[in-house]
């Protein structure tokens, strides 16, 4: 194991290389950092990726972080997944699913609303919690929007000038949302580069990060975290999957998934949930032990 983690150090230090190259060449030209983005389905330092029917659907760390605010916020309000795929697609095609502080004329924040057209002050909308929020405030007015298209539903929120424009993240969307609602255990994975290569925090501060992201992700109380520091000294926190309003196994892999989406903020080093454990080193799930499965509706995150 120690060769192949040095190969993939290795590999992550060439491939920085050659994003930084790519992004120098692309300076000034917006048209060449978006088609930049656009190829995040090609190897990378650090991307995460949502399985559905045999496709991975990637986005970079930052988006996966801020799909999980917006799928987990649709868990909190006992939306259906119909509704956080519109609220990714929506996402997806008006910040790139980065809360921006710039956009077309006063539009801000991952959904680009626009202080002038009532949706809040600068300040708020810039607060992906509020702005998540007012997207699903507009969302669940719409008549019947479980049955309409993505493009329809979102625009009847959003009044874009290109309507037609949130349809190409439909299938994207959709992964995420599955994934981060608790379909198809491990179907979230995540490339990260080790925590001390990043600026990830740890100890103490990563504890009371996790806690803070998990009540506003998920709406999980304080409570429902308990820290377990094991004989090696590594900070865990064992995390009970029930408090979230999701039945049986879709709970306990909504937390799992949603940990390992946020992994790139919380400093999270392993993700367990039933048979399966993620880790940074791997950046994949695999199949554990007989003894070391985690009993139902448990969810454990081992720390920096």
């Amino acid at each position: 194991m120690p060769g192949r983690g040095g190969r993939r150090r290795r590999r992550r230090r060439a491939t920085g290389a050659a994003v930084a190259a790519v992004l120098v060449v692309g300076a000034g030209a917006t048209a060449g950092v978006v088609v930049f983005l656009d190829r995040l389905d090609t190897p990378s330092v650090q991307r995460c990726a949502a399985e559905l029917d045999g496709t991975s659907w990637y986005l970079t760390p930052v988006q996966a972080d801020n799909a999980a605010l917006i799928v987990g916020t649709a868990v909190q309000r006992g939306l259906p997944g119909r509704a956080a795929t519109i609220g990714l697609a929506t996402a997806l095609q008006e910040s790139r699913l980065v809360n921006i502080d710039y956009g077309d004329r006063d539009s801000v924040g991952l959904f680009q609303q626009r202080p002038s057209q009532g949706w809040g002050t600068v300040d708020e909308i810039m607060d992906p919690v509020y702005s998540t929020g007012k997207f699903y405030d507009g969302l669940v007015e719409i008549d019947g929007y479980e049955d309409l298209e993505v493009t329809v539903a979102a625009q009847a929120v959003q009044r874009s000038a290109f309507p037609e424009a949130y349809a190409q993240h439909e299938t994207r969307s959709r992964a995420w949302a599955s994934a981060l609602t608790g379909h198809s255990p491990g179907a979230i994975t995540c490339d990260l580069p080790p925590t001390d290569e990043d600026d990830a925090p740890s100890g103490a501060a990563a504890e009371a990060l996790l806690t803070e992201r998990a009540a506003r992700d998920l709406g999980l109380p304080a409570e429902a975290l308990r820290s377990d520091t094991s004989d090696a000294g590594a900070r865990t926190v064992v995390v009970d999957a029930t408090a979230v309003p999701l039945d049986g196994e879709l709970a306990t892999w909504a937390v799992a998934h949603w940990a390992v989406a946020t992994a790139s903020a919380t400093g999270a080093q392993e993700v367990a949930a039933g048979e399966r454990t993620w880790t940074r080193e791997r950046g994949e799930w695999t199949v554990m032990d007989d003894d070391d499965r985690r009993p139902d509706g448990q969810v454990t995150i081992v720390l920096s």
